[in-house]
């Protein structure tokens, strides 16, 4: 009562509280997936379950970008209006999705400390956990509209602090619309890169209308492209433990959302190259929405899975999802 007494005056105002705060979140079981019902085949993956999350708190949405932070499956989302999402998920006996629970929204800040000023420079679309000696330390956010990627300290899994800002390429930083930054991922250390950072672009394409791509890193470092494929735009990636590149795509087609999940080897994950990915998973229709996130962990069996999410743009009629599947081979 007397958080939601101090919560008044500021969303009177108009003003985006300062702190971290807790969200409750309901989460409804998602047990199909199309005509596929949980442990059955899709494509090349299998459907492992998932959840619809719902939260009164009005700060809880738009999340764009997902990565894992600590322990018993601890999540970090990033958010379109800057926030940072951080709670647990839960499984139940037979190992399937029911529950995220222990969720606090905090506002990222920017070098100096301070809460981002506007929505133009709040926008994240992207997430990946940054490791050292095996231990998570940081997160790594990308950003659209005003393009840029900055690091964040974390303390048991949560991120804060002052931004440390990436140094990015020029043909990034200077374009500042909605179409830019979509996906940060960071290669680990099976991969021929590892530990650079792989930058993807949504709508901005090369001479041969492929998107544009960069890697960071001390000694894998340069240009490369990503291939363009109708209707979709790659909308996040994350690297598989033994360095392949999952890139999730998302669409609109015929007033329907559109996803597709692609697998690049790890070999073709290299400067100078244009990576093109294996399709392992298509849908359209009510099984998506406007799927934005993706990450990849271990369940509570063992197993390595894939979690897509969806960001529903703080609208009442679209859904924030979170849906788990594992890799066939």
């Amino acid at each position: 009562m007397r958080r939601l007494a101090a919560l008044i005056p500021l969303l009177m105002a108009g003003v985006m509280p300062t702190i971290a705060v807790e969200a409750l979140v309901t989460a409804t079981p998602v047990t199909s997936f199309g005509n596929a019902a949980i442990g059955q085949q899709v494509d090349r993956m299998v459907f492992r379950g998932g959840i619809a999350m719902t939260s009164p708190d009005d700060t809880f949405g738009g999340l764009s970008g997902l990565t894992m932070t600590g322990p018993n499956h601890q999540a970090l989302f990033v958010t379109d209006r800057g926030n940072f999402v951080t709670g647990h998920l839960l499984y139940d006996d037979a190992n399937a999705l029911f529950g995220y629970i222990g969720v606090t929204v905090e506002p990222m800040r920017n070098s100096k400390g301070d809460v981002l000023p506007r929505q133009y420079a709040k926008d994240a679309e992207s997430v990946d956990t940054i490791y050292r000696a095996g231990e998570p330390i940081g997160v790594r956010v990308g950003f659209e509209h005003l393009t840029r990627v900055a690091d964040y300290t974390l303390t048991n899994g949560i991120p804060g602090g002052a931004a440390r800002e990436v140094p990015i390429p020029d043909w990034l930083t200077d374009a500042r619309t909605n179409e830019t930054l979509e996906s940060v991922c960071i290669a680990p250390p099976a991969s021929p890169v590892a530990g650079s950072t792989l930058l993807i672009a949504e709508e901005m394409l090369d001479q041969a209308d492929n998107h544009r791509a960069y890697l960071l890193g001390q000694n894998d470092k340069g240009e490369l492209s990503y291939q363009n494929s109708p209707v979709v735009n790659p909308t996040e990636c994350t690297f598989l433990p033994n360095g392949d590149l999952l890139v999730l795509e998302r669409g609109i087609s015929m007033l329907s959302f559109v996803m597709n999940l692609r697998r690049v080897p790890a070999a073709e994950v290299r400067a100078g190259n244009l990576m093109v990915g294996e399709l392992l998973l298509t849908a359209t229709g009510g099984s998506i929405d406007n799927m934005e996130s993706l990450t990849v962990h271990t369940a509570p069996d063992g197993e390595l899975r894939v979690l897509i999410g969806s960001d529903n743009n703080f609208n009442d009629w679209q859904r924030s999802l979170l849906l788990e599947f594992a890799l066939v081979d």
